[in-house]
């Protein structure tokens, strides 16, 4: 049949966030060992800055073009959000330096929320408990960029929710391969714009279920303070990991509605060093301002 539309818009009440004409904090979740960066073994890269960085697993301030988080931070600006808090481990100096000294950001509030011990995304959303407040908030990725346009139907939506991708135009409008497509969590979306599941690293026969066009997280979700205590009580995943989607599925399985909004634009997904270049040129050109 023809394609879906690129946008499926929520239809209920306007967000609070909207309302009280203040734009959502941000979230972002730099806090990884960075382990599939730092593999040397996984691609060449040539220049030497982006390898030395590479070496850290920051993959936030990888070089492509200027720091990558740079990017993110700009299109957050750009999507109306003031205030971003990044949580980052007790060792991520580099970070603190570069956005509270070296490149000081004026369209957002740069804040830190340090996750003493990886313990996984759950357990890295609590970290920011204490400085989101009971505002409602945007939960990102670090080494995520999102396209302007999805960052503001993530602040549009009223909490909790999130962003459904396309995963075919994941494949077909961005660098990210099919085989790590599919490694992406599957969600179950109801005519209604609500979610109804999250299957977090689904298996060929969970895959089966969601048919030739699956919905797909790429952690953009719009929060409220409802989501601390499922990240509380949440067990570690098979992974020994305190799991966000997991966290979700938790929260979903007790009442809590979910909203879903599908878009069917690209997400640069800066995971490895193969990574690195296709990013760097698709980002070439795109102005940042902080």
């Amino acid at each position: 049949g023809p394609d879906p539309p690129p946008f499926w818009f929520w239809a209920g009440p306007p967000p609070p966030q909207i309302i009280g004409g203040v734009p959502p904090t941000a979230v972002i979740l730099a806090r990884g060992l960075g382990t599939r960066m730092r593999a040397a073994s996984t691609a060449p890269v040539a220049d030497a800055e982006q390898a030395r960085v590479a070496d850290t697993g920051v993959k936030a301030l990888i070089p492509v073009g200027r720091p990558f988080l740079d990017y993110v931070l700009s299109a957050l600006a750009d999507a109306g959000v003031e205030e971003v808090i990044l949580v980052v481990g007790p060792e991520h100096d580099a970070l603190r330096d570069r956005y509270e000294r070296d490149a000081r950001p004026s369209r957002v509030r740069v804040r830190f929320a340090v996750q003493a011990e990886p313990r996984g995304t759950a357990d890295a959303v609590l970290a920011a408990e204490s400085a989101v407040a009971c505002r409602p908030f945007l939960v990102i990725n670090s080494d995520n960029y999102y396209p302007v346009q999805a960052l503001r139907l993530a602040a549009a939506l009223p909490p909790p929710g999130l962003v459904a991708f396309d995963r075919d135009a994941l494949v077909r409008e961005g660098h990210i391969e099919p085989a790590r497509a599919l490694r992406y969590a599957l969600l179950d979306v109801d005519e209604q714009g609500r979610l109804r599941a999250i299957v977090e690293k689904p298996s060929p026969a969970e895959a089966a279920r969601f048919g030739d066009r699956p919905l797909v997280s790429m952690t953009l979700w719009a929060f409220d303070h409802r989501i601390f205590d499922a990240c509380r009580r949440v067990t570690p995943s098979v992974r020994g990991e305190l799991e966000l989607p997991d966290a979700v599925a938790l929260a979903l399985g007790e009442g809590l509605v979910f909203g879903a909004v599908r878009c069917a634009l690209p997400v640069l997904d800066l995971s490895s060093r193969a990574d690195i270049a296709p990013v760097a040129e698709r980002l070439r050109g795109v102005e940042v301002c902080l």
